[in-house]
């Protein structure tokens, strides 16, 4: 599950959470590709712009701001694609398995 909420309010009890994040810029870039793939006719500092207001008005929100749970695994994608992002949350997804069963 996924969500700017989802460790912190949603599921505040979950085994595992994550923190998967990214620049704004590379979110930015990586939003452009899909908009300009559908046709779309926008700016990379339209996208970039729309995405920091988004990002303020989630973090500064009274109700469930967007922040990462005191225990949540902290995953920066900034600097790889998708399939090495891929791999991240699978290495991370499988060190928590893999510790929890040792303790049972």
């Amino acid at each position: 599950m996924d969500g700017r909420d989802i460790g912190t309010v949603i599921l505040p009890d979950a085994q595992l959470k994550i923190f998967l994040t990214a620049s704004s810029e590379a979110r930015a870039e990586r939003r452009l590709k899909e908009l300009l793939a559908k046709g779309m006719n926008v700016t990379f500092d339209e996208v970039l712009k729309d995405i920091e207001y988004r990002d303020a008005q989630d973090s500064g929100r009274a109700a469930a701001p967007l922040k990462k749970a005191e225990d949540a695994v902290f995953a920066d994608t900034s600097d790889i694609d998708f399939q090495k992002s891929f791999e991240l949350l699978k290495s991370i997804v499988l060190e928590k398995l893999f510790s929890h069963e040792d303790r049972t």
